[in-house]
């Protein structure tokens, strides 16, 4: 496992649709089985109830990691809809920033997400993030696998 690197060699930035290839070949790279088609990311990335911001590292700004955050004021509810760090880069803290950065954006009081039963390194990170299971939705990704729904109160209203 990598030593994990000091905050400092990466920055948070929002991101947005000149992204687009970037954020596209990191998807790819995370989840080669659940990449989103690229008109699902073209919305990720200009819809304007969503918030997403980007890590980056070097003066190239090499993106290592992205985050796009669904807002539903109306349900006093946000749904993290991608959280990807490039795999050569993971345990570093990149998706514990964008998350804490996700968390502190939206102006709702709940954040909720969806990951593979399998996925035990990302399920780790949200409850070490104050996450709960909160559902789970049967046969969900490619493949057949479960989704497990977590979900964080960021306050009470």
């Amino acid at each position: 496992m990598p030593t994990p690197l000091p905050r400092a060699t990466f920055r948070l930035l929002p991101a947005g649709l000149r992204d687009i290839s970037a954020v596209r070949d990191l998807e790819q790279l995370s989840f080669p089985l659940d990449a989103w088609p690229l008109i699902e990311m073209i919305g990720v990335l200009s819809l304007p109830n969503v918030l997403r911001w980007k890590a980056v590292e070097g003066e190239r700004e090499e993106l290592v990691g992205f985050i796009a955050v669904d807002v539903r004021r109306r349900q006093n509810i946000a749904w993290i809809a991608t959280v990807a760090v490039h795999p050569e880069r993971r345990g570093q803290g990149i998706g514990d920033a964008l998350m804490a950065e996700a968390e502190t954006g939206v102006d709702v009081p709940r954040m909720r997400l969806s990951t593979r039963m399998s996925n035990e390194v990302a399920i780790a990170l949200y409850e070490k993030r104050g996450y709960q299971r909160v559902d789970v939705w049967p046969r969900y990704y490619a493949g057949g696998e479960d989704a497990l729904v977590m979900e964080k109160w960021l306050y009470h209203e």
